[in-house]
């Protein structure tokens, strides 16, 4: 049969060959004509002053009394002088082809007159009339849908009753097909064919559906043979598939009929379970509803005892009703068995809970809806309001207390364009007819949407066309534009509280999908409707279209509080531009999706507390159908308050929900006013984060950070000079040993750590830098490797306080405390790496260390201060047991000398690192001036020259061994090891300490 819209009279007509034919048509009185224009077939070459064809013209002519006028039934012949603009005339005469009578059952009955015939397919396809006085094979056939065939011109010589065979043959892998299953269909030609489609007509449709390549529909063709492919096959797919192509002369049409089961999902039960009390409702009714689909379906209930079964059709559904008419006296599972000839039955449960007494029930609750009495525990469900598909539900817990109210109602015109759209993406439907149709629907839809299921259906709308007009690279004109951007106007006007962040609730990421497509929608305007500039209250848009010359600089700007300013230098533009290629630029605002989008944060962002301006600028360049990202762009967001971060919205980040980035963007100082300006390096949807709680950027605490670090570093390098000249003299017995072994791995470790920390700003930042990923990670390890030799430190004292009399062996003790002091920071630095690398907060933004902002950076001060706390512990107890010893406790002198270096080295640093830590984690929570910034550099950094004084200096042994090397004095020995229980009472009692003299 015909492949487009047919008449119910064919018009031949002749026309001069030039180009495409063009016709109108139209009878007085009652008659209208209307229709598209078909290719015919060369009739001869001359005719008069001109080469002419006869071609087909499609008119639709209607007449009330069922008789066609004389003028119509014979050829008509029209004058050369007709009123064309044409120097020469267009249309030179009319041929009838077929004519068509209604029946009283809506059946047409289509005959082809002299010279015109049916192509074979369409014999073999359509029934012939039952009628004596037709003996002329396929002279007349019976079309049972409003859309009739029509005779197609006989090829040249070919007798009138002679009919050319089929050239082609069409054959699929399986007529049923089962839910998910892949569909083939192969189409072998034996004949030259041209225009071929591939068309579906669902049960009931009287227009075939054009397949084109989607995500479930994909085509081929080669020499001979073209295939059509359709996947995951659903009840959307069953009916009748056509192949139609051109060949001989004549239109092709082959069919097969495709077969698709149901599946349980397809299926709506109400109720899916019902908790009931038969005391209060002896009866109920239970109903199962399926779509419309090619296969004929009975249904059977069980049990049906004392039960009266009915059907009924709703638009587009079938639905099957129970009526239980007496109460089961227990707990009951009803079937509804849907069967179709040939198949197995599809077996849908209903779980039936009968409420016995003393149960424990929710009340029966009219407020909103009527919820009927149900049983602890289970969950109650009523039918959604008329012109809505779905169930609401109600969870009735466990001590009969009713919980909120889960409604999926949706909007049943609204779930219709949904299933348009999706089927559309997947491959059924002509995109440049069908999009502009379903966004004029969607101003009146988002109007009207009123459930949180309404909102997440029409976003995931707008989601699936905009996938199509990408893929297809349709040009939506002004109005299709028009509709798109008064339906996002209206979302984003919908109560936040009583619909969005329910939605959200379901969809954390439903304002990204809102984002992804208008942004992607709005840059698809056809080129001869530009310029063009549209304004509501949340949605204000321009586009300007330039040629091969354009203005040195593009600028535009929007009428916000505060105003919104942007330009792209020409530099950015100019590579656009080739082979007079025209450049469309769209600039688009959205008020209040700022507000929408999740709180997902990127690389340097972290997960503060942020505000925003209220809006969200896009900006798109497309040269001719091909869209560019890449291009500076620079924004004047206005008056801020805080610290403003230039970000845009990468539809990537979060596994695909979407989250604010910060890269290829930076904010710039304006000269005139506290303005927040950004510059970016290509082009998306921007906005800007203001964050009140923002490190203070100033030039003198990187200097002091610098000469910090340098000042340690040279302690350090002093540190350990000294112990190469002392460290025989100093580690005469154990506890000395394992005291300066201790300090000489915190000074390597230190060193280490402040020297790589010095370097790192010399590095390119950012994850993608391994030098920064491996100074970051190295200053992690070692920082923190500091610390733990300071706990091992600790601990070997606190050992030696508990246990006086118990010997500390070097062969176990050394190694424990370098596993200690090396194996746990290592585990911690490379544990921290793993977790919050993928994650993208690893690394503060622009800076070679952890992120303060995601957690990374409290893996070191938790630890830290983890130690200084059990170091204050330990310090402590020495306290308590020095100042009361015992006679029988007391250790020998030089041990006790020994203990006493630890002690003092203890009790000074551990303060003192214990403080700059605190004030560290000041300065990441408070909002605090920069006076406990300053305060927490000079701890932090000058932390070699504290442990160089305090560590190894302070100590007496040092002490006397430098005097000694240096001195040349030789001091009695009791000098070196003397430090009486008595004097270091004494001078702890007084409150003072060698340090403090």
């Amino acid at each position: 049969m015909v492949c487009s819209a047919a008449p119910l009279l064919l018009l031949a007509t002749t026309l001069p060959l030039l180009g495409s034919p063009v016709a109108q048509a139209s009878q007085p009185g009652q008659s209208q004509a209307g229709g598209e224009s078909g290719s015919g077939q060369l009739l001869d070459q001359e005719n008069g002053a001109g080469e002419s064809a006869l071609v087909s013209v499609y008119v639709h002519l209607d007449f009330s009394d069922k008789t066609w006028p004389h003028e119509v039934s014979r050829t008509l012949t029209l004058p050369a002088t007709s009123a064309f603009s044409s120097p020469r005339p267009l249309l030179t005469g009319l041929r009838l082809t077929t004519e068509c009578n209604v029946s009283h059952e809506e059946n047409f009955y289509c005959a082809c007159l002299s010279g015109y015939q049916w192509n074979t397919s369409i014999c073999l396809h359509y029934p012939p009339c039952q009628s004596p006085h037709n003996h002329q094979p396929c002279g007349c056939l019976v079309f049972s849908h409003p859309e009739p065939g029509y005779c197609q011109l006989l090829p040249p010589g070919s007798p009138v009753t002679c009919l050319p065979a089929v050239p082609g043959t069409l054959s699929l892998n399986s007529q049923l097909q089962m839910p998910g299953d892949t569909l083939s269909l192969t189409l072998l030609l034996s004949q030259e064919a041209t225009d071929l489609s591939w068309f579906l007509r669902h049960p009931g449709s009287p227009s075939p559906i054009l397949l084109q390549p989607g995500t479930q529909v994909s085509v081929t063709s080669s020499h001979g043979q073209a295939a059509l492919s359709v996947s995951n096959m659903s009840h959307h797919w069953a009916g009748e598939y056509m192949s139609c192509f051109e060949a001989q002369g004549f239109k092709w049409s082959l069919h097969e009929v495709v077969r698709v089961p149901l599946k349980a999902t397809d299926v709506a039960q109400l109720p899916d379970q019902l908790s009931i009390s038969c005391a209060t409702s002896p009866g109920f009714q239970l109903s199962c509803c399926i779509p419309s689909t090619n296969l004929a379906h009975t249904a059977t209930w069980s049990p049906g005892e004392g039960s009266k079964a009915s059907s009924f059709n709703e638009s587009g559904s079938q639905c099957f009703v129970l009526a239980v008419q007496r109460c089961p006296m227990t707990d009951t599972m009803y079937t509804c068995d849907l069967q179709s000839p040939g198949l197995a039955p599809l077996r849908i449960p209903i779980s039936i809970t009968i409420i016995q007494d003393g149960d424990i029930t929710c009340p029966e609750d009219t407020s909103v809806l009527t919820w009927n009495v149900t049983k602890a525990g289970h969950m109650a469900q009523a039918p959604c309001p008329e012109s809505k598909r779905g169930i609401v539900r109600r969870f009735c817990a466990a001590d009969g207390v009713w919980g909120p109210v889960h409604s999926s109602c949706t909007d049943a015109r609204l779930l219709a364009l949904f299933i348009r759209a999706k089927l559309l993406q997947a491959g059924q439907g002509s995109p440049a007819e069908e999009v502009p149709q379903i966004l004029a629907q969607l101003p009146g839809q988002a109007a009207e949407a009123s459930s949180p299921s309404d909102l997440l259906t029409l976003l995931s709308t707008m989601k699936y066309l905009a996938k199509v007009v990408a893929k297809a690279r349709i040009q939506l004109d002004h109005s299709a534009l028009k509709n798109l951007l008064i339906a996002t106007d209206k979302v984003l006007d919908v109560d936040t509280r009583s619909l969005w962040t329910l939605a959200q609730a379901q969809k954390p990421w439903a304002g990204s999908t809102l984002l992804l497509a208008v942004e992607t929608l709005a840059c698809s305007l056809c080129p001869q409707d530009h310029p063009f500039t549209f304004s509501l209250p949340n949605v204000l848009l321009q586009s300007q279209l330039f040629g091969p010359t354009f203005p040195a600089n593009y600028s535009i700007s929007f009428p916000t509080r505060p105003p919104l300013q942007a330009q792209i230098p020409g530099h950015s533009l100019a590579p656009l531009v080739h082979n007079g290629t025209e450049i469309s630029i769209t600039s688009l605002v959205l008020r209040k999706l700022d507000h929408l989008l999740p709180s997902n944060y990127g690389q340097g962002l972290g997960d503060s507390l942020y505000a925003t301006p209220g809006l969200v600028f896009v900006i798109s360049i497309m040269a001719g159908d091909q869209a560019f990202s890449q291009g500076e762009v620079i924004m004047d967001f206005g008056n801020t308050d805080g610290s403003p971060h230039c970000v845009f919205w990468d539809h990537s980040l979060f596994q695909g929900m979407g989250g604010w980035s910060k890269e290829g963007c930076q904010a710039q100082a304006a000269s005139a006013s506290p303005t927040a300006r950004c510059l970016c390096q290509h082009l998306t949807a921007f906005s800007v984060l203001m964050s009140p709680h923002t490190v203070p950027e100033e030039p003198a605490l990187a200097l002091l950070t610098q000469v910090g670090l340098g000042a340690s570093i040279l302690a350090l390098l002093v540190c350990l000079g000294v112990y190469r000249l002392v460290w025989r003299v100093v580690v005469r017995n154990k506890v000395s040993y394992f005291r300066h072994a201790a300090l000489l791995n915190m000074v390597l470790c230190l060193l280490a750590a402040d020297t790589c920390f010095l370097g790192a700003p010399f590095l390119p930042p950012g994850p993608q830098s391994p030098l920064c990923l491996a100074a970051t990670f190295l200053c992690h390890f070692l920082y923190l490797a500091t610390f733990f030799w300071m706990l091992a430190q600790a601990l070997v004292l606190a050992h030696q306080l508990l246990f006086v009399f118990h010997q500390l062996p070097k062969h176990r003790v050394l190694p424990m405390m370098v596993l200690l002091g090396y194996l746990c920071p290592l585990v911690l630095a490379s544990v921290t790496l793993g977790l919050y690398l993928p994650q993208g907060q690893y690394l503060r933004e622009g800076e070679c260390w952890l992120d303060g902002k995601g957690g990374a950076l409290f893996t070191f001060v938790g630890p830290v201060l983890a130690i200084v706390g059990v170091n204050g512990l330990v310090l402590a107890m020495a306290m308590l047991k020095l100042l009361r010893p015992s006679l029988s406790e007391g250790p020998p002198a030089e041990k006790r000398q020994a203990l006493l270096g630890v002690i003092k080295a203890l009790l000074i640093l551990t303060p003192i690192f214990g403080l700059t830590w605190v004030l560290g984690l000041a300065t990441l929570l408070e909002e605090v001036s920069t006076v406990p910034h300053y305060i927490f550099t000079i701890l932090n950094t000058f932390q070699g020259v504290f442990i160089l004084l305090f560590g190894c200096l302070m100590d007496k042994k040092v002490q006397e061994a430098l005097r000694k090397r240096f001195c040349r004095a030789q001091a009695p020995n009791s000098t070196i090891s003397l430090s009486t229980n008595e004097g270091y009472i004494l001078e702890h009692s007084k409150g003072g300490s060698d340090t403090a003299r």
